[in-house]
């Protein structure tokens, strides 16, 4: 199965994050909402979050979205799903730098949609503050594709400015690539250890050209 966007998003209807999250809560025939969190809590042409719910998740960060949804993972997220529970933690969210669904990365629209970048950035920011005492471990996790478009960096380092806000630990796992880019999670083993990841200073060096 694949997802093919049928427009940009700037041309359909996005829910806010927060009403998204609070549709998210209500019980639904499709899934046990006492296991994920899926938001919105419906299959479209975006996703903010997926994941299990815990106490102590490793947020992997992806690019966008596939066909995952709750009960019926694709193949990246279940390695997200093997390789999380391999390093101790009890559960995972999967995220993504951009929240638009697309397979085939090279589908992804073109120009950036701020309206729902920042809802995105609201879902990344939700998650932190609910293990904000715990120092939540997030997982870069994106691979080569971050150069697929160009405002796919400039998200990242929202993130990075948001994720200072709640003491965030970074970390990637894998080889890196000759660009330095952290490893994206499909091939790897199950096993596969995670390893401290300074992602400003990974910013940093892309600004400066450094190769690895």
């Amino acid at each position: 199965m694949q997802h093919i966007p049928k427009s940009n998003t700037c041309d359909i209807e996005i829910l806010l994050f927060e009403e998204a999250l609070e549709k998210s809560s209500q019980p639904c025939d499709e899934y046990d909402i006492n296991k994920w969190l899926f938001v919105p809590n419906f299959y479209s042409e975006y996703r903010y979050i997926l994941g299990t719910k815990g106490k102590n998740p490793l947020i992997c960060i992806g690019i966008n979205p596939s066909t995952a949804k709750p009960d019926s993972l694709d193949p990246t997220v279940k390695s997200v799903e093997r390789i999380a529970h391999s390093n101790n933690y009890d559960s995972f969210i999967m995220f993504n730098v951009y929240s638009q669904r697309a397979t085939n990365p090279d589908l992804m629209e073109k120009e950036l949609n701020i309206s729902l970048h920042n809802e995105n950035m609201k879902a990344f920011e939700y998650i932190l503050s609910l293990y904000k005492d715990n120092n939540p471990a997030v997982w870069a996790a994106w691979g080569n594709i971050i150069e697929k478009r160009d405002y796919l960096m400039d998200c990242v380092k929202d993130m990075i400015t948001i994720g200072e806000k709640y003491n965030t630990s970074w970390y990637s796992a894998g080889r890196r690539s000759v660009k330095g880019h952290p490893h994206h999670p499909l091939y790897l083993k199950s096993s596969t250890p995670l390893d401290e990841f300074d992602v400003r200073k990974y910013c940093e060096d892309r600004l400066n050209g450094k190769r690895y």
